[in-house]
């Protein structure tokens, strides 16, 4: 298995894995939310996994300024679950940004506590979408 920086070479495979992982991730792989997801891209630190010809994780990140690598995304091929994928794809982000705090945006919390992460606050949408 490798671990590289994300290429746009890449951005049909990575779409296939968030696809086969389903209506959990059709925000980012629906009709309106792939050219957005692409931007998202573009402008992110991410790190993706291949198993020979087979994408089977990714993790997307933000830097801020030198106050630290923020983890909005982090996700592992079902079939691949279990291999310590994700943890690595993690230890590559802290290698990545060794002199920076990382935080991590998540919803599956006892993922990261069971890799020993420590929680640190939380997070609170301020505004949602076209409601507000």
């Amino acid at each position: 298995m490798i671990i590289k920086k994300y290429d746009k070479v890449d951005e049909s495979s990575l779409f296939d894995l968030l696809i086969d992982e389903g209506d959990e991730w059709s925000d980012y792989h629906g009709p309106q939310g792939r050219d957005q997801y692409v931007k998202a891209l573009e402008s992110s630190i991410t790190f993706i996994a291949y198993d020979e010809s087979v994408l089977c994780g990714y993790v997307r990140c933000r830097e801020d300024d030198g106050f630290g690598v923020y983890v909005y995304d982090l996700l592992v091929r079902r079939t691949y679950r279990g291999r310590q994928i994700g943890k690595r794809l993690m230890e590559q982000v802290v290698m990545s940004y060794p002199s920076q705090p990382i935080y991590v945006m998540s919803d599956v919390d006892p993922y990261y506590e069971k890799l020993g992460y420590r929680r640190e606050g939380s997070i609170f949408e301020v505004k949602g979408g076209a409601t507000c």
